[in-house]
């Protein structure tokens, strides 16, 4: 053994432990109390939006510099209206029981297969949406998801469309307006509703509010004037909400305001971003395309006339008090319409607000020539690989009925397509995995002449015609398919409380068991960061074993690195949602499979056992204080 071995390993295992305290710190501080604060928004928030039971009510403070009364749109003030502004909740309005605030004023009801809900006759919002398909946990009694709540609740979070005037001295329904229904009766798929309001100055506006079985709402608006002149009114929508939601904070989901902006292409800002003024964007004269704002699973999104221009805008208020008081909102004003008396004029405008089922936003985009309507989806950079391995996905999920085993499947076929790219790939690596001798002993050789060294080992590539660099490209290619595949586990719906076998009934969550209790059988619970379950450990595992087919370094300080890496993704992603830990522990098996069977038909030794060993000597050698001495 060199003298300079010992200071290598006491180096290499300070740097590892140095990386163990990090990534513990980066659990512990960080992945632990953010899984710990969604169970405990789940527990706190859940039954109150869906059984009433409130804290103690709070009031938001109304945001500065409102132009007019708190969610009325300002009358412009010229001829060409600058936009609907950013209302805040009514100053003065204590945060009160959802099921208080829903009885405050008469209401709809609606009833469809996909929400529950209803709409109040005072400004005639939908601001009452209730997903009736999916649960806040898995438990069978967990309250629904509720999308839409109305003003007066803690967060509010509705949709609005109405009418400004380019007279201000013209009344247009607002917040406060008392619509009245036309018949009676619950909006359904098969029974739109219809209301009605007289400005009594000549002026009638009518809304019919229709509704699919899905989370598509249809509101046309038709305005008759008989007040003696012309009137020129311009169609506005707007989306509001008043708290910054818990957010899953990572890089590869968007979540926050989203929308495309006609030719201008999509647009995403964060919540964060939304409250900074030189990240706010507005747009002015453009056709196509929709505004909302989403979250991971669940969206809002208002729907334009695809024909008509529009001014469009993402905005964002920071009240200095913490995210419980921030708003955000996504509005539209479409181009005037002059109506002249005796005339009447009538605007068809479309919400969605739901869960982001990609097939059905699909359908959506096609039925109704929504420009780009599926990039509500974060399909992310590589659109044109991820888009075809949810389908892919998808069809596999309908077949097998478990969406676990659509996830190996779909693993199984991605590798069957990449079999000659890493054929080639490993046997590159079993070739020089045979010269490993050979470039020993010239790195011993000529170990004090580094040029040398390089050009006696580049003579023996050409020599056995071996490119070093050959098992490299075809990784390379792989990569993005992929993280395209881990990225179609991560955003789309279809695993959510989608279950497995055995212990795990929630695809989307982390694996609940842990190692460190021997996985329940010990009568303790562990912390957050110490959850290391089966997954993350078959995870772990495989992937080591799977580095134990390389070529070894020749550098004993990268190949302590190499050995220890499996560890450190193991506690990494023991926070991960439990497919997609599946999915990269199954991936580990099948190169496993696949670099075995090329090498021993290469002929090539696989000496896992030596480098079990070769792993942990410079444990043992800690241990008995740093010598090989016998």
């Amino acid at each position: 053994m060199s003298n300079r071995d010992p200071d290598n390993t006491q180096n290499v295992l300070i740097a590892l432990a140095l990386s163990m305290v990090v990534l513990f710190a980066w659990q512990y501080f960080y992945a632990g109390p953010k899984m710990e604060a969604e169970k405990q928004r789940i527990s706190r928030e859940a039954p109150k939006t869906a059984a009433g039971t409130s804290a103690t009510p709070t009031a938001p403070p109304a945001a500065s510099g409102s132009p007019s009364a708190p969610g009325v749109p300002a009358a412009p003030s010229s001829a060409t209206p600058t936009g609907v502004p950013a209302p805040p909740v009514e100053p003065g309005t204590m945060a009160q029981p959802r099921e208080a605030a829903l009885a405050a004023n008469p209401r709809i009801k609606i009833e469809t297969p996909s929400v529950s809900g209803s709409i109040p006759l005072k400004g005639a919002r939908i601001d009452d949406i209730v997903l009736t398909k999916y649960r806040e946990t898995v438990a069978p009694t967990s309250p629904n998801v509720v999308l839409f709540s109305p003003t007066g609740t803690r967060q509010p979070y509705f949709a609005e469309n109405g009418w400004v005037a380019e007279q201000p001295t013209v009344k247009v329904p607002d917040r406060d307006t008392v619509w009245t229904q036309n018949g009676s009766g619950t909006l359904t798929p098969s029974s739109p509703v219809s209301l009605s309001w007289n400005n009594g100055a000549g002026l009638t506006f009518h809304r019919t509010i229709s509704v699919d079985a899905d989370y598509l709402f249809t509101i046309t608006d038709k305005v008759e004037n008989a007040s003696g002149t012309d009137i020129k009114l311009y169609p506005y929508a707007r989306i509001y909400r008043l708290g910054t939601p818990l957010v899953q904070g990572y890089y590869i989901l968007h979540e926050g305001l989203i929308g495309v902006a006609g030719a201008e292409g999509l647009q995403e800002i964060t919540y964060k971003d939304a409250l900074k003024s030189d990240k706010q964007k507005s747009f002015k004269d453009i056709k196509g395309g929709w505004l909302g704002i989403t979250d991971k699973y669940w969206a809002s999104a208002l729907i334009p006339d695809q024909n008509t221009p529009y001014r469009a805008n993402y905005t964002g208020h920071a009240t200095g008090t913490g995210g419980a008081t921030d708003s955000y909102q996504t509005d539209y004003l479409m181009d005037g319409a002059v109506i002249p008396n005796g005339q009447s004029h009538t605007v068809e405008q479309h919400l969605y607000a739901g869960a982001k089922k990609v097939k059905l936003i699909e359908g959506y985009q096609d039925k109704l020539g929504i420009k780009q309507f599926d990039l509500m989806i974060d399909w992310g950079w590589f659109y044109f690989i991820t888009k075809p391995l949810f389908h892919l996905l998808d069809w596999l999920y309908k077949l097998l009925g478990n969406f676990g085993l659509a996830i190996l499947a779909t693993t199984v076929l991605v590798k069957a397509a990449f079999y000659p790219l890493a054929n080639k790939s490993y046997e590159s690596m079993a070739k020089m995995k045979k010269l490993q001798p050979q470039m020993e002993q010239l790195r011993e050789r000529f170990k004090d002449d580094k040029a040398r060294q390089q050009q006696e080992l580049m003579a023996l590539y050409q020599k056995e015609k071996i490119n070093p660099l050959a098992g490299c490209l075809p990784i390379l290619l792989q990569i993005p398919v992929f993280f395209a595949l881990y990225k179609v586990l991560f955003v789309t719906i279809d695993m959510r409380h989608a279950p497995f076998f055995g212990w795990i009934k929630d695809l989307s969550a982390p694996d609940p068991t842990s190692i460190f209790n021997l996985f329940g059988l010990l009568p303790f619970a562990v912390p957050e960061y110490l959850h290391i379950g089966v997954w993350p450990l078959l995870m772990g595992i495989t992937m080591w074993i799977q580095m134990q087919l390389n070529p070894k370094q020749p550098d004993p300080t990268q190949q302590m690195v190499f050995n220890w890496m499996p560890v450190l993704f193991t506690f990494l992603l023991a926070s991960f949602p439990a497919g997609l830990v599946m999915y990269w522990a199954w991936n580990n098996v099948l190169s496993i499979a696949q670099q075995a069977t090329i090498m021993k038909r290469q002929g090539t030794e696989i000496p896992l056992k030596e480098n079990l060993m070769s792993a942990i000597a410079p444990i043992k050698r800690m241990l008995g204080g740093g010598s090989d001495k016998k």
